[in-house]
Formats: C-alpha cells, structure tokens, sequence
C-alpha cells in the first residue's frame, strides 16, 4: 500500500485524548519531563485489556512460560550481554546552542522537508504532518518550495528507504555532502558520537555495585533458562514470556507515546534446536499473506512492498525459518485482532548496520500512522548468542542434553597432554589452559597440529593471556572414535517483542474518526473486546423510577464480566452519548419509562448509532456476547428490529 492517506487531524486526537485523560505529560505541574507519560483512567483500562487479548493470544495459546524478572540490573550481566559497549544511538549537536539531535533522525527530517518542497514547486500533493506542538516543531525542519533536479530527488529518496543502515560516520558523511544544518537555526552541526542508552543507577548503600534499570526484559529470562527448561521437563522447543516496565535514555524522546524513556515491553523468547528451525504449526498459516519490505529492497533504494505467504516467503529463504515466518504471521493476526488497520501493517527487514549485536536477522512489524511508518514489534533471531556469552562468562552451562535415539560414532582429532611436564611448567594456570584445549573444535585442531608438526609449537590465549605449547607438552595428536549418547547444544532463541505504548497511539490513531455533522463530534472505535468501558448505562431523567432498573441492569453486567459506567448527569441523552464516543464506548443502555413499565431497554451500537429494544437479560446477553468476540452488531441488527422511537410517556 502507498504510504500516503487522506488529511489526518492529529491536533483533534491529541486533544481528545488529553480531554479525557487517556494519558498526559507526567510532572506538568513542575513543567514536566520529555518522554515520561502518565496514563489515565481510559488509558490504563485499555493497555489493560490489549495485555489481556496479548496473553490469549500468545502466552495461552503458545503454551509458554511467563515470568516476572527484576527491573534493576548489575551492570556486569549488561556488559556480557553486550548492552553497555553497544545499546546505543548516534547524537548530534547544534554547534552555537547546544541542542541535541539523534543523527538519524536529523537527516531523515531535513531530507524530507526537502522532497516535500520540492513536491510544492512541482504542484504535486504532499502528505500533511501537521503538528501544533511548539516543542515537538522545533526538531522538525521547514518546508519551503525548492524544485530540486531529478537526480538529487532520486538520491534523496535511496538515502531515506536505507536511512536505518548507515554508521555515525556515514550519517556524518551525509550531512556534510548534502549540507544538513540545525532545523531550527541554520548553525552547523558537530559529528555524530555514540551516545549510550541505559539509565545507570548503583545497587545498595555504598555506591560500590553498579547496575542500570533495564533496557529490556529479555535478560532476566535467559539468565533463569535452566529452571526453565526444568519446570518444562526438559522439553524442547518452549517459550518463555515477560510483560514488564523497561527504560531507555532516547536523546531526542518526541512523538508523544512513540518515543519515551519508560515503557511497557511483551517480550517472547523462544528457544529452538539451531538444526531443526521448523515450528509444529507453520501448516496452519503457511498460507497467510504478509506486506513485507526485505533488506534487498531497501538497499537497491526502494520501499516496495512485497505481498506474499509465509510459506513461499520461508522456501525463497526471504524470511530465513519456519519459527521466524510463524511468529510473524502470529504477531500480525494480534494487531488485527485488536483493531490495527492490516492494510497499514508491514514487515520490514533490518539491514546489517541496524541489525542489533544480539542478531542474525530481525523484522520489524511497522504500523502507519500520520508520524509516518513506526515500528511497534520487533521479531529477531538472536541465535544462541545471549545464552553462550553468558555461559562463557558465569561457567554455567545454558545448554540442552538430549537423548540421542541412536549412539552416534564420530571420528574425531583429540589431543592428549603430558601432565608430568603440564602442571609444573603452568602451575596455577594448569588446569585453566588444560580446559581450553579440550575444548577446541575439530577445525582449531587440525590447524594447531599442523603448526605442531611443523614449527614444534603453537600459542593459545586463555583469558587475556598467552601460552606457547612445545613439543614436549603433547603426547599426542590421534584421531579416535567417539560414541556419543547424548546431544549437548545451546538453543537458538527467536524473540518477538512488542512496545505496548506505540500499539496503543496507533491503535487510538486507526480508530479515530469524526461524525459528518460536525468536527466536534469524535469518535473512537475501538473494537469491544479492547474498549475502556464497554456500556453506557443511561437514564432518560433522573426520575427515582429509573434507579433500581439502572442497579439491576449494571448488577447483571457485572456478573456477565462487562464494564459499564452509569451517566445521570443533567445533560441531552445526546450529549451524554456524544462524551462516551470519544471514550471508545461500543455499546449504550438507555432506561426509560417504557422500562419501568414492561423490562424492556434500548441497546445503541456507537458507530452507527442505530439501536434495537429487547428485555433486559436479552440485551445484557447480547453485550457479553459482542465484547467477547462471538457475535458482532451485524449479526444482533439482522436478527432483532430496529427502535425507533419510546413508546410509553412518563
């Protein structure tokens, strides 16, 4: 699909959401902090009902393991895992005032003002990205109408669909080729410099134990593997999964829920056998089709999408397994599920520059929104990098022991060493230099007999340091066949993970619309499985006749494990319905006097307005049965008949 949608009023959401106190800025009173948010009410019930459709959907259905892992973290187990040498970002500065800027973004930003001026010179339309915010204006650069010659438009356009994959140094390369100044000012800009994105913190009274707060959850479940794989019996494959607060330092945090400094993460981790990738259900979406955006692509200076199965997408090694092409499918059955527009959904590849240290391949499930595509799910195959750099370093082996069915005989080059001579020439090295030797592969062997056999000696290195191995060392170098029982390897792991707030905006964004009769007139909605509050319970006045109608009626809902709110507030039934709209509520209740009279409420259905009268016990089944999925509103208007007007006056 093109990336281009008709005029979104941005400005008209922000305020209804800040309206009705689905989030805002946190601290406002003391100015507030860029990139920390509170949610409210309606927010809160929200994310709590799409976590709720997450857990279903992945963690009940998947059969996984859900833990809880602290939030705080020493600082040794993010070094191993390679986060305080690499979680980081390219940062930029405006040379005359300070202000920073992420490189990437910069670049991107101007490149695009540029093209879109270019589009005004040329009297060709341009995809508004309106945006009232005086802060978030000032990182935005501006638009004036510059014809620019084909040829520079066509370079801009290869920069910005690769924009992901170029270096500090590229980004820095690239703004001095193409004159990228300060948006706001016009003054140069310094060279990019990595900027680190954890928050450090220290552990305990002396300040002695560094840690950071978490950028992820991921390492909390690979350090508790072992029990994992216990608690399952050992069986493979498994997943575990975490929903959890993480925190990342963003230099530049804008775009309201897009880009924060604390968030809320579902992260899978799924371990496999690295020889056997395939997945038990891949039959059961191979014919799904994806909107997927490959690296290739992107590196030829392209954006077309490619709509395809996951089975041929998996055969033509575009997605590289099974696993990987399953859990994509399953990532975007979720965003469907609970209201995301699937013709604005694709799946881009990461290219290798972007690529975290931790993966091999990664797709980025990206959601369209008036900000441009956002990326909301990450799905990476992490390999068995996670588990083996931290059993490298703990001496705790991550690793699964499987039976084999059948012995397997191998014909293996094993060295053997003179311990006579070995420990006294090593001393307390001995054993550390031993333990390295037994453990190299076949291929570091046959390379280190070779030396042996030619130079009577080859040097290791053991934690830092190097040890010459003499002739006299070494007994022997002989092949010798092994039998093996058991199969000892560490798993591969593909992770999905999900940023809960981006899901949220672009949920709230997809759902948003107005009535024809007025701009006023918002509407969220939301589908009814994820909406805050499910029914409006509303009287006609506030005669005491309707009270213990509105007590039975909400009595009744509740049982049926359906939120509802009663309005018997002063204002119009229509404005009180209206205030509900925005809140996404699907379903209203109006009690009457006709109530009073025979049992009888009146059902609305928000976003055509139409309503049907039916019993009490009737509507109430109904609304359980639309909120959980079974029926929808199409299904209740082509059964029962419309309503049209009261029939009983007070």
């Amino acid at each position: 699909m093109s990336a281009a949608e008709p005029a979104f009023n941005r400005p008209a959401l922000e305020q209804l959401l800040g309206k009705r106190f689905f989030y805002a800025p946190a601290f406002s009173l003391y100015g507030g902090v860029a990139g920390l948010y509170d949610y409210g009410p309606p927010g809160c019930a929200l994310q709590a009902n799409v976590l709720d459709i997450w857990r279903k959907h992945f963690v009940l259905e998947e059969d996984m393991l859900e833990v809880d892992c602290s939030i705080m973290t020493p600082a040794e187990v993010l070094k191993t895992s390679g986060h305080v040498d690499r979680f980081s970002d390219w940062m930029c500065k405006d040379l005359k005032t300070g202000e920073i800027f992420r490189a990437d973004h910069l670049v991107e930003n101007v490149l695009e003002a540029r093209l879109d001026g270019d589009k005004i010179a040329r009297n060709a339309p341009i995809e508004t990205k309106a945006d009232k915010d005086e802060k978030k204006k000032k990182k935005a650069a501006k638009v004036t109408a510059v014809r620019l010659e084909d040829s520079v438009v066509q370079t801009y356009k290869e920069i910005l669909a690769q924009i992901d994959n170029y270096s500090g140094p590229e980004l820095g390369e690239l703004m001095r080729t193409h004159q990228i100044k300060s948006p706001e000012t016009g003054n140069d800009i310094s060279e990019p410099v990595v900027f680190n994105l954890m928050f450090a913190s220290s552990i305990g009274p002396t300040g002695q134990f560094p840690g950071f707060l978490r950028p992820e959850t991921a390492q909390g479940q690979f350090l508790n593997f072992k029990r994992l794989l216990e608690f399952n019996n050992d069986r493979m494959p498994f997943a575990s999964a975490q929903i959890g607060r993480s925190f990342r330092n963003e230099i530049s945090p804008r775009e309201g829920l897009l880009r924060v400094r604390e968030f809320t993460m579902a992260e899978i981790e799924h371990y496999v056998d690295p020889a056997k990738k395939d997945h038990s259900r891949f039959s059961e979406v191979a014919d799904y089709k994806l909107s997927i955006l490959p690296a290739s692509v992107q590196l030829s200076g392209k954006t077309d999408l490619l709509n395809i199965t996951v089975r041929e997408a998996v055969e033509k090694k575009i997605i590289d397994n099974q696993t990987l092409g399953y859990f994509l499918v399953r990532i975007h059955m979720f965003l469907t599920k609970i209201g995301i527009n699937p013709d604005r959904i694709r799946f881009r590849q990461h290219m290798a520059n972007e690529m975290a240290h931790y993966a091999c391949d990664c797709w980025d499930a990206e959601i369209h929104t008036s900000y441009g595509w956002k990326e909301c799910v990450g799905c990476a195959d992490r390999s068995a990098y996670d588990l083996t750099v931290h059993t490298n370093k703990t001496g705790e082996k991550l690793v699964v022991r499987e039976r084999l069915p059948e012995p397997l005989v191998e014909e293996k080059l094993q060295l053997e060493i003179n311990k006579k001579v070995f420990g006294p020439r090593f001393k307390k090295d001995a054993k550390a230099v031993e333990e390295h030797l037994a453990a190299l592969d076949e291929n570091t062997l046959v390379g280190l007999k070779k030396s042996h056999d030619e130079a009577g000696t080859f040097a290791i290195n053991v934690n830092g340091s190097s040890f010459d191995i003499t002739k006299d060392l070494i007994t022997s170098f002989e092949r010798v066949s092994i039998t093996t029982h058991i199969r000892e390897y560490t798993p591969n792991v593909i992770e999905p993970s999900f940023g809960i707030g981006r899901i949220l905006y672009c949920l709230m964004e997809h759902v948003y619309w107005t009535r024809p009769e007025g701009e006023a007139r918002g509407v969220l909605s939301f589908p009814p499985v994820v909406a805050p509050t499910k029914c409006l319970l509303v009287p006609l006045s506030t005669n005491e006749v309707f009270v213990p109608i509105l007590n039975k009626v909400s009595a009744q809902l509740r049982r049926s494990g359906v939120s509802s709110k009663i309005d018997d507030s002063g204002a119009s039934i229509g404005r009180r319905y209206a205030r509900n709209d925005e809140l996404g509520t699907p379903f209203g209740i109006t009690v009457d006097f006709q109530s009073a009279q025979d049992d009888t409420i009146t059902l609305r259905e928000r976003d055509s307005t139409k309503q049907i009268r039916e019993k009490i016990e009737v509507v109430v089944d109904l609304v359980k049965e639309m909120c959980e999925g079974k029926i929808t509103w199409a299904d209740v208007s082509a059964k029962y008949p419309a309503f049209v007007s009261q029939e009983v006056a007070e």
